[in-house]
């Protein structure tokens, strides 16, 4: 079985949010107005955030600035603690390795929120709506609430969601090799906010095979992890400036 997982390099990302607005259009995930944002019910399947894990004194001059933002999706996690605490198995880690959650299945208590190390989950306090311009770009193959279970949905209120790693593309990929009647290729399959990154600092692949080049950044001395000692085993690693 493939182990999907994305590495971002931190040298190259310059927060251009190309990742975070390709995200959102890819996921249907909703705006919400600034007022709400401020309570902190703003849903951002791939945040940036503002940090620098290796000198927070660092400041710098163009072009040599220091990274002070760090692109933050849902790390997929081998060993997740969201799955341990759903009471009704609502978050799941798939057959693909994905941590996943059944919508219909979650009765949105938010036990998985709290147990998220990384602050990754979003709950649904009110029915996704857009403003009608924004309405005419949703993803079309998932617009109904509910939807599928394999795609971006438009979660109804009173769940919780997140980052899927785009697993819509990874089911539409495995079709595609399937009608062709040949294998399916790990380099089929890449999330939106991968495609989309201007800088090309992120990548994305099997880790499971030696080759891949995500598994050649994970093994380089530059290779770190948020929050190692949480015992999760997080599938996004991250790399240091250089």
């Amino acid at each position: 079985m493939p182990r999907w997982a994305m590495v971002i390099d931190l040298d190259k990302c310059v927060a251009c949010q190309a990742c975070s607005i390709a995200c959102r259009q890819e996921n249907n995930t909703p705006a919400v107005s600034p007022e709400r944002a401020a309570e902190g019910r703003a849903i951002r399947w791939n945040d940036v955030i503002r940090a620098d894990l290796n000198n927070p004194e660092a400041e710098g001059a163009y072009p040599n600035v220091k990274p002070r933002y760090v692109p933050r999706p849902c790390m997929h996690c081998s060993n997740p603690a969201c799955v341990k605490v759903c009471p009704v198995q609502a978050t799941y880690r798939d057959e693909d390795g994905l941590v996943r959650v059944n919508y219909n299945r979650c009765i949105g208590c938010r036990f998985c929120t709290v147990a998220c190390p990384y602050g990754v989950r979003y709950f649904n306090w009110e029915a996704p709506s857009w403003d009608p311009e924004m309405a005419q770009h949703l993803n079309p193959d998932f617009v109904s609430e509910g939807g599928s279970l394999e795609g971006p949905a438009v979660r109804p209120k009173g769940v919780v969601e997140k980052c899927t790693f785009c697993i819509h593309r990874l089911r539409k990929a495995q079709a595609r090799a399937s009608l062709e009647n040949r294998p399916f290729r790990a380099d089929e399959y890449v999330p939106a906010c991968v495609e989309t990154c201007t800088a090309r600092a992120r990548f994305f692949g099997d880790l499971s095979d030696p080759e891949s080049t995500v598994s050649k950044l994970a093994s380089s001395g530059r290779a770190f992890r948020l929050q190692e000692e949480a015992g999760t085993h997080p599938n996004v690693i991250y790399l240091r400036e250089g």
